[in-house]
């Protein structure tokens, strides 16, 4: 398998000359500087605070389910719950503010039956880029930070 730098056009296909036709050069002026601007669509860190809540259930299995669920997704810093709700906090790369919240509303039912969660609903979610989530810290309000990491009683 041959490796090409992304951007670069391979052989055998997937330019947009015709046969035989020179590839025309630009020349940049001495002096002359070129901005890159940054790609939007490249992923970023989003921090994601995710409320569920439900009937009651054993706080031993609420524990459990929310250990494996942080197996299982190993980006979760943190869960505290109570018998008939709980918070998972985490950091999700995505390309944007729709892709990090559509991975967050997925979360809780497709681990459901290997976590073995409670059947609770999703009553809450907020999802925040990194520079949001760290200018609310060093001004004094937002969500603490999420120490200590692992799964907590409320």
């Amino acid at each position: 398998m041959r490796r090409v730098r992304p951007g670069a056009a391979s052989r055998g296909g997937g330019t947009s000359r015709a046969a035989g036709e020179e590839r025309t050069l630009t020349s940049v002026a001495a002096g002359d500087t070129y901005e890159a601007k940054e790609p939007k669509d490249l992923p970023r860190l989003w921090h994601v605070t995710l409320s569920v809540s439900g009937d009651e259930a054993p706080l031993n299995d609420v524990r459990r389910s929310l250990e494996q669920l942080a197996h299982d997704h190993p980006f979760l810093l943190t869960s505290r719950y109570a018998g008939d709700h709980a918070e998972i906090r985490y950091w999700e790369e995505a390309r944007d503010l729709h892709d990090a919240a559509a991975v967050a509303l997925r979360l809780w039912g497709e681990h459901r039956q290997t976590a073995k969660l409670p059947p609770w609903e999703i009553v809450g979610l907020e999802v925040i880029d990194r520079e949001t989530y760290h200018q609310r810290i060093a001004e004094g309000y937002g969500p603490q930070p999420a120490t200590p990491v692992g799964v907590h009683p409320f």
